[in-house]
């Protein structure tokens, strides 16, 4: 289903991963992200409460329905990040969470989403991540009906309740089991330099002042050096004296999550790549007014690609960020 909404191209993903509370933040804040609504689909009873769909008997499963730019975010990306928050070898519901109302499913909008949908299970069954089928079913899309409003944005509302419950349900530990394997390390480690490596996948950090992008005055985009996500752009960037890359911003806030960092006896923000993972630098308060953060980063954990350079690499819609000759 298509919406025109300030002629801003618009589309609907809808994915079913048990938990409804736990399939909320992988999506959100993504650029191209509009919503991500819980909810109930798949079922006969119009309008089921959340007690009723936990009987298993209307049909329904919880799952979030995304609203999103396709030409900012990709129908295959967010599969990509769908089939690395479950358990898709699983037929009877999700990690603890057992019954009908947890299975997993792709609920599709368009024969051209089912044809995707479709090559990506096809693509994960190949990969031989999973030593059991994949089962999930990929269907078209019924009747999506929005859960109650205590189920909304459950991480911001009940944030301990919801980090007690998904670290107890075994699914963060699933996904680090099949998602961070020693032959994905290996493979990583076949493509990048051995400090790009040890940079982004061990926390390590490169020496100030003799790293690539510390003095970088070039105008440009700067991206992740493992999933190409982009980061920070030069226009943002300042000579801080520390000796390593420092911007004052993130270019996509979505795409740089934040970790407290107790390593080495002191109290820090590290700073990852959202889809990526890769261990980027951290944050500081001491950066320029008026925002006041210096994001210190790791040379290694980056790719620079020129303004010239961004249309033909694929970055053209942050053109506009860089001024004009």
């Amino acid at each position: 289903m298509n919406e025109n909404r300030s002629e801003e191209p618009v589309e609907y993903a809808t994915f079913a991963g048990g938990c409804f509370w736990c399939m909320v933040t992988p999506f959100e804040e993504l650029p191209g992200i509009i919503s991500v609504v819980s909810g109930y689909i798949g079922g006969d009873t119009v309008n089921p409460t959340y007690e009723e769909v936990c009987t298993h008997e209307t049909g329904h499963t919880e799952a979030v329905q995304i609203t999103f730019n396709p030409e900012k975010f990709p129908y295959e990306k967010l599969l990509d990040i769908y089939w690395r928050q479950i358990d898709p070898t699983d037929e009877g519901g999700q990690f603890h969470d057992r019954g009908s109302s947890y299975r997993t499913a792709i609920f599709t909008y368009s024969e051209e989403q089912q044809r995707k949908a479709e090559a990506s299970k096809a693509a994960l069954a190949q990969s031989g991540r999973f030593s059991k089928p994949i089962v999930t079913p990929i269907v078209p899309a019924t009747v999506f009906y929005s859960a109650e409003d205590y189920h909304q944005n459950y991480h911001k509302t009940n944030p301990l309740r919801y980090k007690m419950y998904r670290k107890g349900s075994g699914r963060d530990a699933f996904i680090a089991k099949h998602w961070n394997t020693e032959q994905d390390r290996e493979q990583l480690r076949s493509k990048l330099t051995k400090l790009q490596f040890e940079v982004t996948q061990n926390n390590a950090t490169e020496p100030p002042f003799h790293n690539e992008f510390w003095n970088h005055k070039e105008e440009g985009l700067y991206v992740d050096i493992v999933s190409g996500e982009p980061l920070f752009s030069s226009m943002d960037k300042f000579d801080s004296g520390c000796g390593w890359p420092s911007f004052t911003k993130p270019v996509e806030a979505g795409l740089v999550g934040e970790v407290e960092d107790y390593t080495h006896n002191m109290i820090r923000t590290e700073v990852r790549s959202r889809l990526g993972n890769s261990h980027l630098g951290h944050v500081f308060p001491d950066g320029p007014k008026p925002g006041g953060l210096r994001y210190c980063i790791n040379s290694a954990a980056l790719r620079f690609i020129p303004k010239a350079e961004l249309e033909q690499e694929g970055y053209g819609e942050y053109s506009g960020l860089f001024r004009t000759e």
